[in-house]
């Protein structure tokens, strides 16, 4: 079984030990536990804990499976025991290092995680503990295993992430980059069907299989779905390319990509190897936008000085002074109890969908640019809000730039993460036996 997750620290990520606790690699527990009495020694002593000879037998033993299993030769087994140890005693210092800060995670956040890891693969949470029973391991282990990968997730973000800075001009560098441009080019989603046609084939059955393309052409132009037309031809099959840059398609699909409307059908093009068929799905990382709104707002709130109905009528007063020809931002200046708009006539700025409360949200989608909302209740209080104006601003450079930012951030993260590592490890008391 496969797992996938997002979960990641140092050179053993929780993808590896998922594959460990569900791939049979777990088995040498039970051994391990059966023989607590006589293992159980104090092999090093890291700062105010202890790291014991089973513990150390165990991970040796799951590395050894993992390593067997993956066809690749272990190294020896003096070097192999070293670099265990060292592994586990700078896994043993974060964990201390969480435990005094405070970090936790709580049966919430961790019934999350492997529900999503279950869902990841397909799988309903019971279904996922089966699993793990069937393969040796249960499930609330596999919970521990889990719940120390995010703790330990968690010290190495806390740490490293404040030791990383990207500027400005790291992103601008690295967008005019051949990487960059690469790793921020467009995606396109296709679906794909091929008539065939061998290179051998004569006019008549080169003709026929022309037909057929414009035929069914001809039916999505006028109004049918691409899938109900392909289907309608048993011998035919659609693929869904999924998403890919144009670098990553061959030239004709790259072509088709690049000059077909989102959720239309291209003409059927011909090649060595038949007639092809293709509707774009979608696009983005190109032309992407979001709808904007700009917004300015009166908010009271209601108080022991005044009760909600009293709050309802002044504001429903203010806004029938506004209509009644009074300025909209003077009003707001001198009664609106939002600090952060008041001294600035009430302007809100643009806003996505979404980014405000819903109640004010709703408000707002429902006014007319110009208009002035009717009074209405949020968790804040009561409002009034006159929508300015709406835009669909283009995000595409903000999308681009944020990728680059995370990219560098990660590669940076990467290395300042050993450089972390190391100089705990050089920091700790560590007293081997």
């Amino acid at each position: 079984m496969k797992i996938l997750t997002n979960y990641k620290h140092r050179n053993t990520s929780l993808l590896a030990v998922a594959l460990m606790l569900v791939g049979g690699l777990a088995a040498p527990l039970a051994s391990a536990n059966n023989q607590t009495q006589l293992l159980d020694q104090v092999v090093a002593i890291v700062d105010n804990d202890v790291i014991t000879a089973s513990e150390l037998k165990e991970r040796i033993q799951q590395v050894k499976a993992n390593i067997e299993k993956s066809g690749r030769s272990a190294p020896p087994m003096q070097e192999l025991h070293q670099d265990i140890l060292n592994q586990l005693i700078v896994e043993n210092i974060q964990l201390q290092m969480a435990l005094r800060a405070g970090v936790r995670i709580s049966d919430a956040q961790l019934n999350d995680s492997m529900r999503r890891i279950a869902k990841q693969n397909g799988m309903n949470l019971q279904q996922f503990k089966q699993t793990l029973e069937a393969d040796g391991l249960s499930y609330a282990t596999a919970r521990e295993q889990i719940r120390r990968e995010i703790l330990l997730q968690r010290v190495q973000q806390g740490n490293v992430n404040q030791r990383i800075q990207v500027t400005d001009q790291e992103i601008a560098n690295f967008l005019t980059s051949k990487e960059g441009q690469s790793i921020t080019a467009p995606e396109y989603r296709m679906l794909h069907t091929l008539i065939t046609v061998t290179g051998d084939a004569d006019k008549t059955t080169l003709a026929t299989a022309k037909k057929m393309a414009n035929a069914i052409y001809q039916r999505i132009a006028k109004g049918e779905t691409y899938e109900a037309v392909i289907s309608s031809y048993n011998q035919l099959q659609t693929n869904d390319l999924g998403w890919r840059k144009a670098a990553e398609l061959p030239s004709l699909m790259a072509n088709l990509a690049t000059t077909t409307d989102e959720g239309a059908t291209a003409a059927p093009v011909q090649s060595p190897s038949g007639f092809h068929l293709v509707k774009l799905l979608g696009k983005r990382g190109d032309g992407e936008t979001i709808a904007q709104t700009k917004a300015r707002h009166i908010l009271l709130k209601p108080s022991a000085i005044r009760n909600e109905a009293a709050t309802k009528n002044e504001i429903k007063a203010l806004r029938q002074r506004i209509i009644d020809g009074e300025n909209f931002a003077d009003l707001a200046r001198e009664f609106s109890e939002d600090i952060g708009s008041a001294l600035e006539g009430g302007d809100l700025g643009w806003t996505n969908r979404g980014q405000l409360v819903g109640a004010f949200q709703d408000a707002m989608d429902s006014t007319e640019p110009g208009d002035i909302s009717p009074a209405f209740k949020s968790q804040y209080g009561w409002h009034i809000v006159q929508v300015i104006q709406r835009r669909d601003k283009d995000v595409t450079d903000d999308i681009r730039r944020n990728i680059a930012r995370n990219h560098i951030h990660q590669r940076k993260y990467d290395d300042e993460l050993q450089t972390w590592l190391q100089k705990i490890r050089d920091e700790a008391y560590v007293d081997f036996k």
